[in-house]
């Protein structure tokens, strides 16, 4: 696959067809290009709407140069964002799985350090002293015991480590933000996301009904990555598509310097303790529980969306939560 040829076909709005996705995502996995192409193929591919053809590709590339797990035998979620939609929340995803994990369900979460936010998922999870690993016995005993564990994309993607040095120098939302939740190597059946636009949404929803998993995608028309409850949200699952506002959810709507995540990795740890401990404002426990009754209903065909609210919300305000991050934490 020749660079000049490439880059000047993505500049001029090229589409590629599944295989040739497949074919330069993998030749970029493979360092097939040098850093400064590397750049330019990102910038192209990222300044533009992607083709279906095209994440289908990418993602099937990725997943075949992933270091595999023994995680995909579990009836998990994995509950994450794309990141990129510049709201510099606080860590709700992250929080939502742990309210989920300890309701119940399994939750193998995929996640990275933030590139256009302060605090990504690795960067609190770390904060808090877990050890990220790609030992699968380790991750499965978390996943067996505990009913969570974590999976930091630089350790199973190993392939793009080099990308991963450029997007924090570029520091802006790039394609690897729109294949992240697609490229979790548990391969969870069931799946929660927040997606930074409509139009991804959209393929989102495409892709996982072909899947055949129950999931949840979700766009806040404010535009988050998740159900903020700062405005309505278009709701896709395997259900159907909804456009839900706060009160479907049992809320009222929130201000957006409700959920701002802080200005330091420290302040953004304090803000999950906080929240975890039940100890967080109205607006950071409502956002969380909204967040987390989505992905309970990936499990829960029968209950209403208000049901699996307030089974979040129990499993929040009576330290249950709080309890599994303590216990995770102990036993690293």
């Amino acid at each position: 696959m020749n660079f000049k040829i490439i880059v000047e076909k993505l500049m001029s709005g090229y589409k590629l067809s599944t295989l040739e996705a497949y074919e330069l995502m993998s030749k970029i996995g493979e360092n097939g290009f040098n850093e400064g192409q590397n750049t330019a193929l990102i910038i192209a591919l990222s300044c533009r709407d992607i083709a279906l053809d095209e994440i289908i590709g990418f993602r099937n590339a990725l997943l075949d140069l992933s270091i595999p797990t023994t995680l995909t035998q579990y009836d998990a979620i994995d509950l994450c964002g794309t990141g990129g939609d510049e709201k510099n929340t606080f860590n709700i995803s992250t929080l939502a799985a742990f309210v989920v994990a300890a309701a119940g369900y399994k939750v193998a979460k995929h996640g990275n350090y933030g590139v256009s936010s302060v605090s990504g998922s690795s960067n609190v999870l770390e904060k808090l002293g877990y050890t990220f690993s790609n030992d699968s016995s380790k991750l499965e005993k978390e996943l067996s015991d505990l009913n969570i564990c974590f999976l930091h994309a630089p350790l199973f993607h190993p392939a793009l480590k080099n990308v991963g040095a450029i997007r924090k120098q570029l520091g802006i939302k790039t394609i690897f933000n729109t294949l992240g939740p697609l490229v979790n190597p548990a391969k969870t059946k069931k799946q929660f996301v927040g997606v930074y636009n409509l139009k991804l949404a959209r393929l989102y929803h495409y892709l996982l009904q072909q899947d055949k998993k129950n999931y949840v995608v979700v766009h806040s028309v404010d535009g988050y990555d998740e159900i903020s409850l700062t405005a309505n949200v278009q709701y896709l699952s395997s259900r159907g598509e909804n456009l839900l506002n706060p009160t479907d959810f049992g809320f009222e709507m929130l201000s957006q310097e409700s959920l701002f995540g802080g200005d330091t990795l420290e302040q953004a740890r304090d803000i999950f303790v906080e929240v975890i401990s039940n100890k967080g404002t109205h607006a950071q426990n409502n956002a969380v529980i909204a967040n987390a009754a989505a992905g309970i209903q990936c499990f829960e065909d029968k209950k209403t969306l208000l049901e699996c609210v307030s089974i979040a919300q129990e499993t929040l305000k009576s330290g249950k939560a709080y309890q599994l991050l303590k216990t995770l934490i102990q036993k690293q």
